[in-house]
């Protein structure tokens, strides 16, 4: 035994000396990831691309809730904790506010400077959105704005303001088998809020500002609110319209029963389906219509934040930066038809061929409208759902609506800093 184990010592020697012996496997740092079910594999695909790219990183990929609001809880639950859990998370647009305030999420301002990652190539909209109190919480990763939806063969060009649209709509009244104008998301749920803050935003209203202070007593606020009210008069929506959410809007207008719709760029694959849509080879989709501020568009989507206790933040930032990057990016737009934020690959002829509609979001894009940057959002959405509800029914009139609004946003937050 003593020879072998002599023997085994000098061949491992001479080994070595020759330069021979073979080198241990260089140890791979693991960056826990924290997302939902991804049934088109795209994100796989950039899981794939960015190991491949950078061998010393593994993902671990743990897969989160359907559910938006159970991800949620289930993710402050662990960083309130100050666990480790997840290094990187994906975010909803309206999160990081929230999230930054209470300290889940770490500031990437260092990791931009140092790479001298541009984001002037964003859509700015969405830049804003993950900026809270001057810093920079996360990057974005696919968009999602609303959109003006229009039969092409009633209407040859979209209206490009709210008044043109309530014109067109009462001009053509019942054509092409219509039985309505007009359909919008009013019901009292988050979809009225993104479509008021479309209004707010074409008209130059504010909620709050850069800071999170209540700015929503203002005169663009006013006017947006009664142009809104001015459209549920004029005749162009339905009678039930306050019970209208997203799946509404498209049952009707796939039935050939709107002129007009309001929805989400993701409602395109079901209109030009014939087997879906009744009206497949009439759909055309615009930038909604302005106000006299311009166009606005509200943002939706999701980015990726890095855990401000993750015990690999450099490993973590080289993920989301490639994830949220143009070439993870241009995977996400090809396989999963998810509007890119990343501007350029607009441009892209892989990406246009593959998503022949993107080539009329860049305007919807640029004129994106961040919902309220708040910690206390889902509070302060709620107080609009509420009031704006009853402006839209008759039950107060646009002005007391504004400085109710006001008043219960400020006793929120007053709580909130308690």
């Amino acid at each position: 035994m003593k020879k072998m184990l002599s023997m085994i010592l000098a061949v491992a020697c001479l080994m070595m000396a020759l330069g021979t012996f073979p080198a241990m496997a260089e140890e791979q740092t693991v960056i826990n990831l924290f997302y939902g079910t991804d049934s088109t594999g795209a994100l796989q695909q950039i899981i794939d691309a960015f190991e491949a790219a950078y061998p010393q990183y593994k993902v671990n990929w743990i897969e989160a809730p359907a559910s938006q609001d159970t991800s949620h809880d289930m993710l402050v639950t662990s960083l309130a904790a100050g666990e480790s859990v997840y290094d990187v998370f994906s975010c909803n647009v309206i999160w990081p506010a929230e999230f930054s305030q209470a300290g889940y999420c770490l500031a990437i301002d260092r990791f931009l400077e140092q790479d001298d990652f541009d984001l002037d190539d964003f859509s700015q909209g969405y830049v804003d959105a993950y900026t809270f109190q001057g810093k920079m919480w996360g990057l974005p990763w696919y968009g999602n704005v609303g959109m003006l939806y229009y039969r092409t063969d009633i209407i040859d060009t979209p209206p490009t303001t709210w008044d043109e649209l309530i014109e067109m709509a009462q001009a053509h009244a019942g054509e092409g088998g219509t039985k309505t104008g007009f359909v919008l998301q009013a019901a009292q749920y988050e979809g009225l809020v993104c479509n008021a803050l479309e209004f707010i935003g074409s008209y130059g209203g504010t909620v709050v500002d850069g800071d999170g202070n209540i700015t929503i007593n203002n005169d663009g606020v006013r006017k947006a609110l009664t142009k809104m009210k001015e459209i549920v008069d004029s005749g162009i929506v339905p009678e039930n319209f306050n019970s209208f959410m997203e799946n509404e809007c498209t049952n009707m207008f796939l039935a050939g029963e709107a002129i007009f719709m309001r929805n989400w760029p993701g409602t395109y694959a079901s209109a030009v389906d014939p087997e879906m849509s009744q009206v497949s080879e009439n759909v055309g989709v615009a930038v909604l219509p302005a106000g006299d501020a311009g166009s606005a568009a509200t943002l939706g989507g999701w980015g990726w934040m890095i855990n401000r206790n993750t015990e690999h933040p450099e490993a973590a930032w080289e993920f989301i930066k490639f994830v949220a990057g143009p070439e993870g990016q241009k995977i996400n737009a090809i396989v999963a038809s998810q509007p890119p934020t990343y501007m350029p690959l607009y441009d892209d002829p892989e990406v246009l061929a593959a998503n022949p509609h993107f080539a009329n979001m860049r305007e919807s894009l640029e004129a994106a409208f961040t919902r309220p940057v708040s910690p206390i959002y889902t509070a302060l959405s709620e107080i609009m759902q509420i009031n704006i509800s009853n402006v839209l029914l008759g039950q107060a009139t646009v002005d007391e609506a504004v400085v109710a609004m006001e008043e219960q946003m400020n006793a929120k937050l007053a709580e909130y800093n308690q």
